[in-house]
């Protein structure tokens, strides 16, 4: 995985229009050109908001835009053809793709079922609210519009463990049915997170694991995806996609890129699930979403020498997947946390040029989203640094509070490599730092473009890298600059 870059292909303003396989067919050759090597793609099947649903409000996993069900037969992205024409498309251009896939509930059922559930708080899961009693649930699948194609399974009540909806009394609560409880190795957040949304999937019960288990063999072989992101594993039972995993990757014959989306910026809690996972998994790196959101918005009070303290960077970097925001923290989003615009090429510098980690590029800041413009060159031209710069060993220069750095000391081998960053959340500054002495003589310039400081290595491979206020600076072999423009 060494220098790959990942880009999550959608955002959650996307327009409702059925054409988003069609447009990322057309951009395949464009995003390969950007220095990307793999392409996260949204939920591809049938939502319980029909042609509005992002894809996280899963009703049919069987119906990828397929069958006239929820009032629509494509997706808010297109038809399956078109679906599997845009992976066919995106490795043509030896881009890996990676699926979204949600487990953790169904939403839109059919029918209501009578059942036996007793009612809890949404604030303190292991506290029941009530006593034992009969409800009626929406937990009745029956998919009218499918037909029984590809799988015949019917979904009921036992399939699941909880709703949040009581239809016979019209009631609010967190229901569990009859005495299920709730599974226990899941994140304590309200006292037990077992429950998200929507009819909650149980995982005590052998049907529903086989059930997912029969929908990946079936969609594994029909997409032939490079990997998956798994949607909300906090409330999944830890172990659940060892053997999914692992089945997954006897049908594709390789090893299949996983990152799960744990939300939580509690670094113990991330270190428990990659253990009890198997090391499967890679976690997105909320922490240090959270350490570039704070600094983002700390009018320059954020300590800089800390920018990685306490994320899996840090302590599991070959298990971090970092990320500066994406379509939960876009404004107005359940996990709104938007990391402001003077900051993004800083963050962006933080985690696509550096060794560790495997970084991800926010399709909003790529192309822009609702009312908020795109990153712009900078980070195009740190996608193509990426690519195209042997990075080599890398030695840090955070010894300021506001002014930090970093060098990548490239390699003979590879021509013009080696890069010095350097960037202020505050005054500007400079700093001695040195790249090798391999590129001694040579000069280094700012490939963004923020400073006009021509920067010429000593024999040592030494130079003194300016930075101005608030900016961040890359500085590269000028002959490099020339060759990329």
């Amino acid at each position: 995985m060494k220098n790959e870059t990942i880009l999550q292909a959608f955002e959650w303003y996307l327009p409702a229009d059925s054409k988003h396989w069609h447009r990322l067919s057309k951009k395949a050759e464009e995003l390969k050109e950007l220095g990307i090597s793999a392409v996260w793609l949204p939920p591809a099947y049938k939502g319980s908001a029909g042609i509005d649903d992002v894809g996280y409000g899963t009703y049919d996993l069987y119906d990828l835009g397929e069958f006239d069900q929820k009032k629509t037969v494509p997706t808010k992205y297109g038809t399956k053809d078109e679906y599997l024409q845009c992976i066919q498309a995106l490795k043509k251009y030896d881009m890996k793709v990676y699926a979204d896939i949600v487990f953790d509930h169904f939403m839109g059922a059919d029918e209501e079922e009578t059942v036996q559930a007793v009612a809890y708080s949404f604030d303190d899961r292991t506290k029941p609210i009530s006593d034992e009693k009969e409800i009626k649930a929406w937990t009745k699948f029956t998919f009218p519009g499918r037909k029984g194609k590809y799988n015949q399974y019917q979904w009921h009540w036992q399939n699941f463990s909880g709703v949040d909806y009581d239809a016979r009394n019209k009631d609010h609560a967190i229901f569990n049915f009859a005495e299920k409880g709730w599974e226990s190795q899941v994140d304590d957040e309200n006292g037990n997170f077992d429950y998200l949304m929507g009819c909650n999937l149980d995982m005590k019960n052998p049907e529903t694991v086989e059930q997912l288990d029969k929908w990946g063999n079936w969609y594994q072989a029909l997409t032939d995806v490079d990997g998956y992101r798994l949607d909300a594993v906090k409330h999944i039972r830890f172990d659940l996609f060892v053997n999914w995993l692992l089945h997954r990757r006897e049908e594709k014959h390789e090893e299949l890129f996983v990152v799960g989306e744990y939300w939580t910026d509690e670094l113990d809690k991330l270190h428990e699930y990659l253990d009890l996972s198997g090391n499967l998994v890679l976690l997105f790196d909320v922490p240090l979403h959270f350490n570039l959101y704070q600094a983002a918005n700390s009018m320059g009070n954020f300590d800089m020498r800390g920018i990685f303290a306490g994320t899996l960077i840090e302590t599991r970097p070959d298990w971090s997947v970092t990320f500066v925001d994406n379509h939960d923290t876009q404004k107005g989003q359940s996990l709104e946390s938007w990391v402001e615009g003077w900051f993004k090429s800083h963050a962006y510098a933080l985690t696509l040029l550096r060794n560790e980690g495997t970084p991800v590029v926010f399709w909003g800041d790529l192309y822009g989203s609702k009312n908020v413009e795109a990153v712009g060159s900078s980070l195009t031209t740190m996608m193509k640094l990426r690519e195209q710069l042997t990075f080599g060993s890398q030695a840090d220069y955070f010894d300021d509070p506001s002014i930090i750095g970093w060098t990548c000391t490239g390699n003979f081998e590879s021509e013009h490599s080696g890069m010095a960053v350097i960037l202020t959340n505050a005054g500007g500054g400079e700093k001695e730092m040195t790249i090798s002495a391999i590129h001694k003589g040579e000069t280094f310039v700012d490939i963004l473009g923020n400073n006009e400081a021509k920067v010429l290595l000593g024999d040592n491979g030494q130079g003194v890298f300016p930075v101005n206020d608030g900016q961040v600076s890359v500085y590269v072999n000028e002959k490099l600059v020339q060759q990329l423009h």
